[in-house]
């Protein structure tokens, strides 16, 4: 009985300390999208770009008009500044032939399934950085940037994804 409780042990610790590692990495990752609005791309299950700020100026910029609502306030009309998701692929040669849904996923953890037709449509979806004309600030200063997803399809703002931290193509 002692046997199989020291080998129990053991593979919790075991299990607990994968898990603390594979935590930590991607930590790592979390704090380099935050504080040097970093973008990473994942296209057939592997990191292939790392797109900066200098990536995202490189692109043709939309200011749009889109409405917040949110359960706790009335609905608020914002001004948006970025680029089309589609735009962005585009410029770093990734050929959208072949994807089904692109996967955004936020440093929060929230996670967002798009459909790639959904990404394809023009003026729908947008890596947006400003906000009435004021950058996005990062999670740890009360903003919701650097980056965030939105849909201008979607109305009720359910599937906008604060905190862009990687886009995965699949």
């Amino acid at each position: 009985m002692n046997k199989t409780l020291a080998v129990v042990v053991l593979a919790l610790v075991l299990v607990v300390g994968v898990f603390a590692y594979l935590n930590w990495a991607e930590g790592g990752d979390r704090l380099q999208s935050q504080r040097e609005a970093t973008l990473f791309i994942v296209s057939g299950g592997e990191r292939t770009h790392t797109v900066d700020f200098s990536d995202i100026e490189d692109l043709e910029q939309r200011e749009f008009t889109a409405t917040l609502r949110s359960s706790g306030s009335s609905p608020r009309d914002l001004t948006y500044t970025g680029v089309e998701l589609r735009h962005l692929l585009e410029h770093l040669d990734l050929d959208m032939g072949g994807i089904d849904q692109i996967v955004t996923r936020a440093a929060d953890g929230y996670t967002v399934a798009l459909g790639a037709d959904e990404v394809s449509r023009e003026d729908n979806v947008y890596i947006v950085y400003m906000i009435d004309g004021e950058p996005l600030a990062p999670k740890e200063a009360g903003g919701s940037g650097p980056y965030q997803l939105v849909i201008r399809e979607d109305e009720f703002g359910q599937r906008w994804n604060k905190f862009l931290m990687e886009i995965e193509l699949q």
